[in-house]
């Protein structure tokens, strides 16, 4: 299993189970309701480290009762929280999250103390990241903070893996130029490269694209139907398995942390990877939340 630090954020999520999506101006009652530890960063790492890795973390909590239990989160898992800053001005970021009967899921995030952080904190932890075999970032922290990571990975000869999420529409040039595997999901696609990703034909047109910004690795999700990967001269579907979702929050978190835990740094083996991250990531469809939802290592390795 692969060494993976990983560069993002901590939330607390509220969440909230509904029948439908509330429409502009209604007010609807939920069916249940319950917290738990998240953040599309914490979501990763747990996800790699119930994989099997070792996972190290770079990111920010407030000096609050979430920050304590965002901490404590990850130490159970056995993640090192020493890149970790406790920001006495700012809480810790929380995500309000609507989960509906069909398993879809609206977010609303409020960043707090993920924005705390920055290049020179990043810096201050250069031992984090270059004792790695991956770095891995997302868009919910600050972007400078994530360039200088990837660019102290690049030196090392790290591989680096972003996740573009949430979208958006210009990346800097910069980080992408500092990118070797970029997961957005077919809507982040879409966001990206104007390509509406549906099938194998639109993902490689998107991937292309994505080619051109200078990501010489493209891994794009599509749902139930799979994830398609296009490197170098090789690209394919590798299929979805086929269960019943009840909650999508963190599928996408699971696929990029054990896709990061068994992926081989010279990438030979990204099609077996890519399998063995779908398989995680169906388990994660089928339950609530998004950390409770993440499987272990036993429960991949049985399907």
């Amino acid at each position: 299993m692969s060494k993976v630090t990983v560069v993002g954020s901590l939330n607390f999520d509220t969440n909230l189970r509904v029948k439908r999506m509330a429409k502009p101006g209604e007010t609807i009652h939920a069916k249940d309701h319950y917290s738990a530890t998240g953040g599309k960063g914490a979501n990763q790492a747990v996800a790699a480290a119930r994989a099997g890795c070792t996972v190290k973390f770079i990111g920010a909590v407030g000096n609050d009762v979430p920050g304590k239990e965002l901490l404590a989160a990850l130490k159970q898992e056995k993640i090192d929280t020493s890149g970790v800053m406790i920001v006495d001005q700012e809480s810790t970021g929380q995500a309000y999250i609507t989960v509906d009967d069909a398993g879809q899921n609206s977010i609303t995030i409020y960043s707090g103390a993920n924005y705390r952080f920055d290049k020179n904190y990043v810096s201050q932890n250069r031992a984090l990241l270059t004792d790695s075999d991956f770095v891995v970032a997302q868009f919910e922290t600050p972007i400078a903070a994530t360039i200088t990571a990837f660019a102290i990975a690049h030196q090392a000869g790290i591989k680096t893996i972003l996740n573009p999420a949430p979208a958006m529409e210009e990346i800097p040039s910069e980080l992408l130029k500092l990118t070797d595997i970029i997961i957005p999901n077919e809507t982040e696609a879409a966001t990206i490269t104007n390509v509406q990703v549906v099938d194998e034909a639109s993902a490689k047109k998107a991937a292309e694209k994505l080619h051109q910004l200078g990501v010489a690795t493209v891994i794009i999700t599509i749902g139930s139907k799979g994830a398609f990967y296009d490197f170098q001269s090789k690209s394919g579907l590798v299929p979805a398995y086929k269960v019943e979702a009840v909650d999508t929050t963190a599928a996408g978190d699971t696929f990029i942390g054990a896709l990061a835990s068994t992926l081989k740094p010279n990438l030979a083996n990204l099609s077996k990877a890519i399998n063995f991250a779908n398989k995680a990531s169906s388990l994660t469809v089928q339950r609530y939340g998004a950390q409770p939802s993440i499987p272990y290592l036993k429960e991949i390795e049985k399907i």
